[in-house]
């Protein structure tokens, strides 16, 4: 087996191993963060009846009107990451909902995945 299926494996285990314990709610979703390559996705899952809530994303152009001041201490896409969280955040509470479940999807808490969750906080999720 190639290293390239141990790692996506063990990916797919941690994510089951992390949805079996967290589910969302109306009245708590589940905040879900997604990371590739380039870009990071975060989106709010009522899981009671399978809907998504709200969604941002790096490909939004707001973000990318955020981030177009390119710096040197700028460390571009986790700075992405943070604005991301902080749009999710809005939208939450624009639609009346202060509290999340937050799911890293079987990815480890550092990084971009944090700096959405750091976000959000600064937004006014609390979780």
């Amino acid at each position: 087996m190639s290293s390239f299926n141990e790692k996506k494996l063990g990916h797919i285990k941690r994510k089951k191993r992390i949805r079996k314990k967290i589910y969302g709610t109306s009245e708590r979703p589940r905040l879900c963060v997604f990371r590739s390559a380039q870009h990071i996705y975060a989106q709010l899952i009522n899981d009671t009846i399978g809907a998504t809530l709200a969604s941002a994303s790096t490909l939004e152009k707001n973000v990318l009107q955020r981030t177009n001041i390119k710096d040197e201490k700028n460390k571009g896409k986790i700075i992405e990451a943070d604005i991301v969280g902080q749009i999710i955040g809005k939208s939450a509470l624009e639609k009346g909902i202060k509290k999340v479940v937050f799911d890293r999807n079987g990815f480890l808490y550092h990084g971009r995945v944090k700096a959405v969750s750091e976000g959000a906080r600064k937004a006014g999720l609390d979780f």
